[in-house]
């Protein structure tokens, strides 16, 4: 019983902080110009999806076919959001990986 709830809380948490980072980037890619391409977030299981195909940024949970695909761990983008480790340490440690167009990747700066 107790590995149960044990098991059922983090998945809670890290569902509702899945659903704050999509709430968090869909405002901001309110601010950029539409990106003209898509780019995916995988944060370990879940994936955030930014459509700049058409007149505006959309910000979906799709898991489709991306021009870019960036892959990390929730809490590493935390520590992004928060400034306490920079991209290309991150990148250069493997804490992220980066599939596909990586000029579209460094546009997340202006969406950090």
């Amino acid at each position: 019983m107790g590995l149960t709830t044990q098991k059922q809380t983090p998945d809670r948490f890290y569902q509702m902080e899945t659903e704050q980072i999509r709430k968090e980037l869909t405002e901001n890619v309110k601010k950029i110009a539409p990106l003209g391409k898509k780019l995916k977030f995988k944060l370990d299981e879940d994936f955030i999806l930014i459509d700049g195909t058409g007149d505006e940024n959309l910000v979906t949970d799709k898991n489709e076919e991306a021009n870019c695909t960036i892959i990390m761990s929730k809490e590493t983008y935390g520590k992004l959001q928060r400034k306490e480790i920079k991209p290309m340490m991150a990148t250069l440690t493997g804490k992220i990986k980066v599939k596909g167009d990586i000029g579209l990747a460094q546009k997340l700066k202006q969406l950090m």
